[in-house]
């Protein structure tokens, strides 16, 4: 997950969340293959049984860690986030869809690998440069991450629009993880 905005991980691990639970709570429909549907609802209310309680540690967290932040997640949350989405994919069986909706974070991945391999310096914090006198984030071309491209491709912006607009994102992939999951079950069945 993009890293460093107050609200951020957070924010990204509840919208997350609530997608794979929708995607879950989807699952029991009755009009699904009669044979596996036992074992499907089975799958999905064990997945739901993880992140129930880890929507409670989202929602929690997330009203500390909200501009201006009083806690700071760090790598830890970061982690322990990624495994309980692993575990609930996997056991749910669904892992290609949250996949899909993790393309933000392999965007900015894929965008990063230059400085993460040592092809590019990579400096020890890539975070945007906040401007004194405006208020605002400005994106820094040589710190190859998300956050600075949006703010390279938007102009500078606040630290808490910044998160939102990054929200926004997220929610428009998981919208898309949800959408491409069930065009294509469609169209196989």
């Amino acid at each position: 997950m993009p890293l460093g905005l107050n609200g951020l991980e957070a924010g990204q691990s509840f919208i997350i969340c609530c997608f794979i639970m929708i995607h879950n709570a989807m699952q029991f429909s009755p009009f699904g293959d009669k044979d596996n549907l036992d074992s499907l609802r089975a799958n999905n209310l064990l997945s739901l049984d993880i992140l129930f309680p880890f929507l409670g540690c989202c929602l929690g967290i997330l009203y500390h860690n909200w501009h201006p932040s009083k806690v700071f997640v760090g790598d830890t949350f970061c982690y322990f986030a990624g495994m309980t989405f692993a575990m609930a994919s996997i056991l749910g069986h669904f892992s290609e869809t949250l996949l899909i909706m993790f393309i933000p974070q392999l965007i900015n991945f894929v965008y990063s690998l230059p400085q993460l391999l040592g092809v590019i310096h990579c400096p020890r914090h890539r975070l945007p440069k906040y401007n004194k006198d405006t208020g605002k984030l400005e994106g820094i071309r040589s710190n190859l991450n998300l956050v600075n491209l949006i703010l390279i491709v938007t102009g500078p912006m606040t630290e808490e629009s910044l998160c939102r607009l990054c929200l926004a994102m997220q929610v428009a992939f998981c919208c898309l993880g949800l959408c491409m999951r069930f065009a294509v079950l469609k169209l196989i069945t």
